[in-house]
């Protein structure tokens, strides 16, 4: 038991020690309704949320909070493999703390497309049984079945679970067409519908994104400098 306790009050589990039993107690929550299951989802992937990250990194098609918690038990196991093969036996000192955030980070980096795979392989049980959760379809890439009527609407597939078919409400200028392959990017609760985008257009607005983001931790100052018109 001492055994087990020193090493769960260790760095770096003990950082999984405190997360564990909040992911459970967050599932239990909703269990009993108490938490929405759609708990990081917002109504459109524009913007720098959780969920936007979380499709960037190959999670779409499942809630956000699942994907999070399966990637957290992932670098948990990681983690604690680490501290029982290698961190235990050495007398580190203070160098455990520096060691041990780079053993987090790379549980997580190496956690990452294992839990997305993971993810990826239960995402049509989702697609069954999340009805009332369209959210987490967004990042979905799917196959437009028609051409949009006067109005702008179709419907299309999602693509890997062709049963699955979702209604599309285009605008103009970015009309889908029959056949095209798009992604979801955004859900309009009134209409029961999604916005879409073709493929390439949402890579490139994720690699303009990207670009930004490393652009803005390079040169903060001049990120700031550059950008004084909010407007």
């Amino acid at each position: 038991m001492d055994v087990i306790q020193q090493v769960a009050l260790s760095f770096p589990v003990v950082v999984f020690t405190i997360l564990i039993p909040l992911v459970a107690l967050y599932w239990l929550m909703v269990a009993v309704n108490l938490a929405p299951l759609e708990l990081f989802e917002h109504d459109s992937l524009r913007g720098d949320y959780l969920s936007s990250s979380l499709v960037a990194l190959g999670f779409a098609g499942v809630p956000g909070s699942f994907a999070v918690s399966v990637l957290v038990w992932l670098a948990a196991a990681i983690t604690l493999a680490a501290e029982l093969l290698v961190l235990r036996w050495l007398d580190l000192g203070f160098f455990r703390v520096p060691l041990g955030f780079v053993i987090l980070w790379a549980a997580f980096a190496i956690a990452s497309p294992l839990a997305s795979a993971m993810c990826s392989s239960v995402r049509r049980w989702f697609h069954r049984h999340l009805q009332g959760h369209q959210r987490c379809l967004l990042g979905e890439h799917v196959e437009v079945l028609a051409e949009p009527d006067a109005n702008g609407w179709t419907s299309a597939a999602i693509i890997g679970d062709p049963e699955l078919e979702v209604r599309l409400h285009g605008k103009t200028g970015n009309m889908p067409r029959a056949g095209e392959h798009r992604v979801l990017v955004k859900y309009v609760e009134d209409e029961n519908a999604y916005r879409s985008v073709n493929e390439e257009e949402f890579r490139e607005a994720r690699a303009y994104l990207n670009r930004l983001r490393l652009g803005a931790k390079e040169s903060p100052g001049r990120a700031n400098n550059g950008n004084t018109d909010n407007s």
